[in-house]
């Protein structure tokens, strides 16, 4: 008797684990098996690496960027076009995982559960996608940040309505002809993957200076009736912290504008460790943006266990800072929104747009990283940065609130950087831009940012 009771509860157990597993596998081939069946391994589908039945990708003017003709992948009849818009839209391949053909390659195959691949023309549904980007912008971007020969990256986005108008990484490749990666020439295409806008940071220098402004603005009650002496050096906690010149006397808009760190130094000191860290934490520094799906690199401001000399450039964005392009460029926007910033997109057409059809608002306005006193004082020495300093007549005459940065490297020459607005109501945008192993931001990552700048602007006039 117990033996059949034994034999009856194996069989039982048996058959409670086979039906479990019969019904995970149907879940996952019921929620997995599009995904499975576009892998370019699957050999009698992998002609133009499994989107010989792919849909087409337009850009937000109806451009075409990549497209099936004849069972073959062809990509915009423009170099400078399929170059700086690789890493958005994606080669073939699966190896660039956050581009449209690599995240989206399902949606553009048309694959149904019922037919595979094969689903009748007359049943099958749209399977185009149009991103938010301009190829026109990309195109401007990309042809100044390649002659530097260098890696970056460069950002637009409406912050307004969230759609990215311009997102370019370098180093990039023709998808049309793309190069053959071996061990040889490995070094040459190292990092060509990785779409630096969403998911590499970088050491930010003087571009940090506005989240120790606005640390400054909210902690220091007088900050705008001081002055300071800046020499060219000041020691602080055993060591210089050092300028690029003497400014002499000058007041708190004078060394944001013109990048005092002496200045910034002495006030990530005075606010001390924990409002540095609550304001970078605020403004979301140490955290992750998500665009359409994907995370963004995290950004870093840690100072614990920092001495004072530590603590004194990490306020000038030295130290161990680091930040994301993207980042940069919504918290840009969040100081154009008045301390809230709003999600990007690089989709057009998906679930958020039909809730917006709809009249519901999608948009992260779920936090603010700025309160709008600080906002408002933040956007007017952005503006005074450009108008005192490097002169209102570089954007095709748009009103720009911008900071450089100048970011030291260890064993490279610097991070050039710029981020910044449009205050034009007309024409609401973000950006953010940097050249890695330049020289000043000025020089290198401003002529990126004012080519794509004009160039974008033309879309709102």
């Amino acid at each position: 008797m117990k033996r059949i009771l034994r034999r009856s509860t194996m069989i039982f157990v048996l058959t409670v684990a086979f039906i479990g597993g019969m019904g995970y596998l149907t879940f996952q081939l019921v929620t997995n098996a599009d995904d499975w069946a576009s892998q370019p391994f699957n050999a009698h589908i992998a002609g133009s690496g499994g989107l010989s039945h792919a849909g087409a990708i337009y850009d937000r003017n109806g451009v075409v960027l990549a497209q099936t003709v004849d069972g073959e992948r062809v990509y915009n009849e423009s170099e400078s076009v399929r170059k700086s818009l690789l890493h958005v839209v994606g080669d073939n391949s699966l190896n660039i995982s956050t581009a449209a053909q690599s995240m989206y390659r399902s949606e553009l195959t048309g694959y149904s559960l019922i037919w595979g691949l094969n689903m009748p023309q007359s049943l099958q549904s749209k399977n185009d996608i149009t991103l938010t980007v301009d190829a026109a912008t990309c195109a401007a971007a990309y042809d100044v940040l390649k002659s530097y020969n260098t890696q970056g990256a460069c950002v637009i986005y409406n912050y307004k309505t969230g759609d990215v108008i311009c997102s370019v990484s370098t180093f990039a490749y023709d998808p049309q002809a793309p190069p053959e990666i071996t061990e040889d020439n490995e070094d040459e295409y190292e990092g060509v993957y990785l779409d630096n806008v969403l998911s590499s940071t970088y050491t930010p220098g003087s571009i940090f200076k506005i989240v120790t402004s606005a640390a400054a603005i909210e902690n220091i009650s007088d900050i705008y009736e001081r002055t300071w002496h800046c020499t060219g050096s000041e020691e602080i906690g055993g060591s210089d912290i050092t300028c690029v010149e003497s400014h002499g006397t000058i007041n708190f808009e004078q060394a944001f504008a013109h990048s005092c760190n002496v200045v910034f130094a002495e006030l990530a000191v005075e606010l001390g460790s924990d409002i540095m860290t609550e304001t970078a934490e605020k403004i979301g520094i140490n955290e992750s943006f998500d665009v359409d799906g994907v995370k963004t690199a995290k950004g870093s401001y840690n100072v614990e266990g920092a001495n004072k000399n530590q603590l004194a450039w990490s306020g000038v964005g030295q130290y161990n800072d680091k930040v994301n392009p993207m980042q940069m460029a919504i918290m840009c926007g969040a100081i154009a929104n008045g301390g809230t910033p709003i999600k990007p997109t690089l989709v057009k057409g998906g679930a958020d747009d039909l809730l917006k059809a709809i009249g519901i608002s999608t948009s992260s306005k779920d936090r603010e990283m700025f309160n709008p006193d600080t906002a408002s004082k933040l956007g007017d020495i952005m503006r005074y940065t450009i108008t005192d300093y490097y002169g209102d007549n570089q954007y095709g005459g748009l009103s720009i609130c911008a900071k450089t940065g100048t970011a030291e490297v260890e064993n490279k020459n610097p991070n050039a950087w710029i981020v910044g607005y449009s205050q034009d109501e007309n024409c609401p945008l973000a950006f953010a831009c940097v050249v890695q192993d330049t020289g000043f931001g000025s020089e290198y990552a401003a002529p990126v940012a004012q080519a794509a700048m004009i160039q974008a602007s033309e879309l709102y006039n």
